[in-house]
């Protein structure tokens, strides 16, 4: 394939062929990066033909195509003006006509103003009409801007580090439940979690978060099985301030095992696994099949490695293994099962005790891809690709993220039917879902297997049908919706992110002007939650102290020798201009403490940002409780303890602590007051 041909078709297919790097120098994508992205698309070698399947997509009456709610109607691909057509909306109701000649002669339905689900029907076919809301659901919408008469403002935690009698030492959805009646308490309109996702139960070391097995389900060590069978024998804890995952990952799944062999039948069981369908089945056999191939060999992780007759879930070698294994089938599902209750009885205590908005989820980018959902769902992920960073300020080399992500093409060929999946399973109970790596929903770096991160190249996304799609779910759902907009973005994102109703993140240490000058909070944007800071960056304690400074250059992270002593300087200059930020908005009165003086700091820190310009506010718990650790430190994975850091204290008395009070109580109070 000539090079020019090869850049015109990548194009076409929504490769970009050349991207700019942190110093704004364009750079050219190589051509075997090309080729492997249009491989992974699944278009032809041959341009001719790649063009003929592109058109053919493009062109034809989709299963399903969006629009938007309002005056302007919306063109329909494969149709021409005049032709009858019948659109049935899903509350009863229909309209017939004739498709109406837009400007640039294509065919038209007429203002639709009803969102739904709709169904058209042509002469030439019928397809789904995703008719959306212009915005999402809002904190207006859901009685939450004007939360105790001040604007809202939630509590983050991380789910794992939660303490309660009777955990088994992982954090649960009984802890969630504990810490959203406290922090309503307090007068929180929320509780922002940590991603629930569904992990890997044969690999306990595989923990992180943000790299589940599948999003569609849930992570089933953070089942509170009380919720279901009422108190349960007390058994003995660990007092230590990091998790074990594998001892804790065992002592709760033979808990788990044990109310199995009694309420196997249990009814609500029967009903949810009915219910669920075959996208539960898939992940249930997942994790038998998963735990089956290691035990006989810990090669076997991945399940591309697993015997041909095993890699798909329609194979016939896997429905014999089901059969063969039903028992173990049927335990992974009951695990979802007590999950997904657990979750809802949280997000019910949460609603009960007052708060508006409830828990705030978390969605992950991506999964990994030896997981359950790229198993599972092979047709809808992209093969030999993995989700990452471009060399930037911070990693100078690139990210791999070892992530698996939807193909854009498929999802359009399909009537994004993945893509709503995921929007469900995120949506259901929650009262806000938190987008990881929001410009995902424009375009994704991504790294074809066995190159360099360096070496990869944005793939676009329909950005215009998948807003559409996340603000009917939100509407659908009753739920806001935030989007992590942090690092490089395309050009015009964070406008499309305020025009879809998505409320961006402003983020303390990255609200700063070009000259080291910190923002005015009065200046943040109002589109957007405020905090001090997220679970990859430091604490208040931590940032003011240097502590990333020094985790940093213990693990040999920075990349060349005295870049640590830059930082030092760079973190002290940067004290001084905070210090003065804080006088100025009247966070904080008099000298600027030092570097392990960090009391006034946090209090300073949590007035500054609570006065923001923000239409929310989310103070992570760490800054609550002023806390030296970040719970997840970038570029490491056993050299900092991530993911495993457990708070001080249980969660129904943690918030009560006469400092912690004191601290919400003035964060409550720095809000915007509302209405004057």
């Amino acid at each position: 394939m000539m090079d020019a041909s090869l850049r015109e078709l990548a194009e076409a297919a929504g490769i970009a062929t050349t991207w700019r790097n942190v110093h704004g120098e364009e750079k050219e994508v190589a051509p075997d990066t090309l080729r492997a992205v249009l491989a992974a698309l699944g278009l032809p070698g041959d341009v001719r033909e790649a063009r003929a399947v592109l058109a053919q997509l493009r062109n034809r009456l989709p299963p399903l195509m969006t629009l938007t709610c309002g005056p302007d109607g919306a063109a329909v691909p494969g149709a021409a003006p005049g032709h009858r057509f019948r659109l049935d909306f899903e509350q009863g109701t229909h309209i017939e006509g004739r498709l109406e000649r837009g400007w640039a002669g294509e065919a038209r339905l007429p203002a639709i103003t009803t969102p739904g689900y709709h169904r058209l029907t042509l002469d030439a076919g019928h397809t789904t009409v995703a008719a959306a809301p212009p915005r999402c659901f809002s904190l207006e919408d859901a009685g939450a801007a004007e939360h105790e008469g001040s604007a809202p403002w939630a509590v983050a935690a991380q789910i794992y580090s939660l303490r309660r009698p009777g955990d088994l030492d992982i954090g649960d959805f009984g802890g969630v439940a504990e810490l959203a009646r406290g922090a309503a308490r307090h007068g929180a309109a929320g509780l922002a979690i940590s991603p629930a996702h569904a992990m890997f139960a044969a690999d306990p070391g595989k923990y992180g978060p943000y790299a589940p097995s599948s999003r569609l389900f849930l992570n089933v060590l953070y089942a509170d099985p009380q919720v279901v069978f009422g108190p349960l024998p007390p058994e003995s804890a660990e007092e230590g301030t990091l998790i074990d995952w594998p001892e804790a990952t065992r002592r709760k799944l033979s808990r788990l095992r044990g109310l199995f062999d009694i309420a196997a039948d249990h009814p609500g069981f029967v009903e949810f696994r009915n219910e669920a369908g075959p996208a539960l089945e898939d992940h249930a056999r997942f994790e038998a099949l998963h735990a089956h191939m290691l035990a006989q060999d810990p090669a076997l992780w991945h399940w591309r490695d697993w015997p041909g007759d095993l890699q798909s879930p329609q194979s016939p070698g896997v429905q014999h293994f089901a059969r063969d294994h039903a028992r173990e089938v049927a335990f992974h599902a009951f695990c979802q099962w007590l999950a997904d209750a657990s979750l809802g009885a949280a997000q019910k205590v949460a609603l009960d005790a007052g708060m508006p908005i409830g828990l705030i989820a978390d969605l992950a980018v991506g999964t990994d891809e030896g997981g359950s959902h790229a198993w599972s769902r092979q047709q809808e992920i992209l093969p030999d690709l993995s989700v990452g960073a471009p060399p930037d300020a911070f990693s100078p080399l690139g990210q791999d993220w070892g992530l698996t992500a939807f193909s854009p093409l498929e999802m359009q060929a399909d009537g994004f039917s993945a893509f709503r999946e995921l929007l469900r399973a995120a949506f259901r109970n929650a009262g806000g879902v938190r987008v990881d790596h929001a410009m995902g929903l424009q375009r994704l770096w991504v790294v074809p297997r066995g190159a360099g991160p360096a070496e990869g190249a944005y793939l676009r996304y329909p950005l215009d049908d998948l807003l559409r799609l996340l603000a009917l779910e939100s509407l659908r759902h009753r739920a806001i919706v935030i989007g992590e907009d942090l690092g490089t973005l395309p050009e015009g994102f964070h406008d499309r992110m305020d025009a879809a109703g998505i409320l961006g993140m402003r983020v303390l240490w990255f609200e700063q002007e070009p000259d080291g000058r910190f923002r005015p909070p009065r200046n943040w944007s109002p589109m957007a939650a405020a905090m001090t800071t997220t679970h990859d960056l430091p604490t208040v304690v931590g940032w003011w102290r240097g502590r990333d400074i020094e985790w940093r250059e213990r693990l040999s992270l920075f990349p060349e020798a005295g870049t640590a002593m830059k930082e030092r300087k760079r973190r002290q200059a940067d004290r001084n201009a905070l210090w003065t930020a804080f006088l100025e908005s009247g966070a904080a009165t008099g000298d600027q403490p030092g570097p392990e003086q960090t009391g006034p700091v946090v209090d300073a820190a949590l007035v500054h940002v609570a006065s923001a310009a923000c239409r929310l506010a989310i103070l992570p718990i760490e800054d609550a409780l002023a806390l030296p650790e970040q719970p997840n430190l970038p570029g490491t994975t056993d050299g900092h303890p991530n993911w495993r850091h457990r708070l001080p204290g249980n969660a129904a008395t943690l918030l009560e602590d006469a400092e912690v009070a004191r601290r919400l109580e003035a964060f409550a109070l720095a809000r915007p007051r509302v209405g004057g």
